[in-house]
């Protein structure tokens, strides 16, 4: 709880100032820059080189703000930045941003914070900024808990470079300073990182002496005589980056990677099959984000939460809402079976942030959608659709990155430098290519491969029908999911589906599906059903595809051995999920701080799920 003091900021929840009565800036640039070195640091990055911060309690998001300046100003074009924040209570939108208003010469980088902040949603958060230079992953959890979830002990090694300590005075949020606190520092740290913090307190030095840092005193900033810094034993050291890859597969989650990867520096080779990009289950005309989850929140459901943000964030800046590639128009989940009303009634017992969702009766259910509703349900308005060939292409288009059209992949092979790829072109001509890495995103024709044959990968044939609308059906404006969905009347047509057949690879139109998605529809939103009229199914509009699913509906992402990743079985939810997939492949590949906690990064990996059953 954000309250003003003397023209500051001041948290009633700890009764403490967030940052010096002197200047919060120059304390920030103090302590925090100048006590880790930053400087200096960040002008000695090669490029392709990240750099790795962490910290606890991020507050107003000034340190992280001052961090990007710097990092800006003085790193080497190439070199990238990740910022890891703990934060157990964010601040609400408006008091992010009157406390940011404070310094005028950050107005730049604080107006991009504040259009992320509203994308926030509880667990981890990945956000980029500086055109993918810099990336902060933000947990809004308990600091013990997300400490334990990076990578460090069980989960490898650690790779945060230097630390911020910046909680709240330990004397008033003693759970910030806990020994366990300063354990899970010592573990998510590489060899040689540093750290420092305002405080002075002689027990928080003996704390991070009792976990491998040597610790000094140093001058403090303003009134305060003295801070804390440290370093922790031991030498750092970094593997060297991809500098080439090849990313099997056109659709989302293959142009999501190459974009990802490219984003890092990493020279890439975009390989499809078809003749042009989003050709087969990504080439919708129009595809929803629709996130759902329960209320135990198991690995899929965190997954899941966590790249319906970032999936926001990203589609901001790739894909600004204009109505005709992408409407945020929200979405309605329907309470539409005894299940669904006992899984809803679940999730709305649990403290979640006001923009994520909220209940609503039938009333406000046909308020929100402009048509009137038999049931309530979720509505979440940031919600909505988007032209998923569209977002392909703004991926596809990244520099540093080739397309192969027109290319398929028979077969990869280990070289001694790295992996080779070879098959044939569309002409029947035979070529290959070779690079460091192969990430494999073609749905379940991946089994094709020998080092994929093992994979548990299902076709799944899914076919939506393009309904015209009506005068009375364009009073739509909302997407409604129940188990099917419809969107809003756009270039004259509805959107409905989608079917789906298991096993099934035939992706002509047919009819009797079409019956199956007008049939759901009568059931689930009678009132749009009849404002459609009557229909003729031999002349609707249609698309089949085929999706790929995986048992337990996890995806598999991650890799699958040296130098090989994949990202595969997103099964409907590619258009929410391809994006944060991505950032894990790439951070896996180039060594730098995954986008998620070791242990959903875990549950997705195909190294530790699956057991091979070939031999290279």
């Amino acid at each position: 709880m954000l309250a003003w003091k003397d023209g500051q900021p001041y948290s009633n929840r700890y009764g403490d100032v967030y940052f010096s009565t002197d200047s919060g800036l120059e304390e920030s640039r103090h302590v925090f820059l100048h006590g880790n070195r930053l400087a200096e640091r960040f002008a000695a990055l090669r490029p392709g080189e990240a750099f790795t911060l962490g910290e606890t309690g991020f507050g107003t998001g000034l340190n992280f703000l001052c961090a990007w300046q710097l990092f800006e100003q003085v790193a080497p074009a190439g070199a990238t930045l990740d910022f890891f924040s703990i934060e157990k209570f964010p601040l609400r939108d408006e008091e992010l941003r009157d406390a940011l208003a404070l310094w005028p010469e950050l107005v730049a980088q604080a107006e991009v914070m504040q259009q992320k902040w509203r994308r926030r949603v509880h667990g981890w958060n990945r956000w980029t900024f500086g055109g993918g230079r810099v990336r902060l992953t933000l947990a809004i959890t308990d600091v013990a808990d997300a400490l334990a979830k990076l990578p460090g002990g069980r989960f490898g090694q650690g790779q945060v470079d230097a630390w911020f300590l910046d909680g709240f005075s330990p004397a008033k949020n003693p759970e910030m300073w806990s020994p366990e606190v300063f354990a899970g520092i010592a573990r998510a740290s590489r060899a040689g990182a540093t750290l420092a913090t305002y405080s002075s307190a002689g027990w928080v030095r003996r704390g991070l002496v009792e976990v491998g840092f040597q610790m000094e005193k140093a001058p403090g900033f303003g009134r305060k005589r003295e801070m804390s810094r440290g370093v922790l034993d031991g030498v750092a050291a970094s593997d060297a980056p991809p500098r080439s890859a090849i990313v099997i597969g056109g659709g989302l989650a293959g142009c999501a990677a190459a974009y990802a990867l490219a984003q890092r520096g990493v020279q890439v080779t975009l390989v499809e099959r078809a003749g042009e990009l989003a050709s087969g289950a990504s080439g919708n005309p129009r595809g929803i984000l629709h996130a759902r989850f329960s209320a135990g929140m198991n690995p899929l459901h965190r997954f899941v939460l966590a790249a319906y943000g970032h999936a926001l964030s990203a589609l901001d800046e790739l894909l600004p809402v204009d109505g005709k590639l992408r409407a945020e128009c929200g979405l309605l989940q329907l309470a539409f079976s005894d299940a669904e009303i006992k899984r809803i009634g679940r999730l709305v017992t649990l403290d979640w942030p006001v923009p994520l969702f909220e209940a609503v009766d039938a009333e406000t259910a046909s308020k929100r959608t402009g048509m009137a509703m038999e049931r309530g349900g979720l509505w979440f308005p940031s919600a909505g659709w988007v032209v998923p060939p569209a977002l392909c292409q703004r991926w596809a288009s990244a520099a540093g990155i080739t397309l192969a059209l027109g290319h398929g992949v028979d077969t990869l092979a280990q070289t001694g430098a790295g992996w080779q790829v070879a098959g044939q072109d569309g002409d029947g001509r035979a070529w290959q290519a070779e690079a460091d890495i192969v990430v494999v995103c073609c749905g379940h024709q991946a089994t094709s491969l020998a080092q994929f044959a093992h994979f548990p990968l299902t076709p799944v044939r899914g076919q939506i029908s393009a309904l015209p609308g009506t005068t009375a059906s364009v009073a739509l404006d909302a997407v409604v999911c129940a188990d099917g969905y419809s969107s809003p009347a756009e270039c004259g047509y509805h959107i409905v589906g989608a079917t789906h057949s298991f096993d099934d690879v035939d992706t002509s139109v047919r009819t009797v599906d079409h019956a199956v998605n007008l049939a759901r529809l009568g059931e689930h939103m009678p009132a749009l059903r009849e404002a459609l009229g009557d229909l003729d199914l031999d002349q609707l509009g249609g698309r089949a595809s085929i999706r790929c699913s995986a048992p337990g509906a996890m995806p598999l992402v991650g890799r699958v051995e040296p130098g090989l990743y994949c990202s595969l079985a997103h099964g409907t939810r590619g258009l929410l999920t391809a994006g944060l997939s991505a950032e894990l492949i790439a951070s896996l590949a180039c060594a730098t701080l995954p986008p998620l906690p070791m242990t959903v990064v875990v549950e997705l990996s195909p190294e530790l799920r699956l057991k091979p059953k070939h031999s290279l």
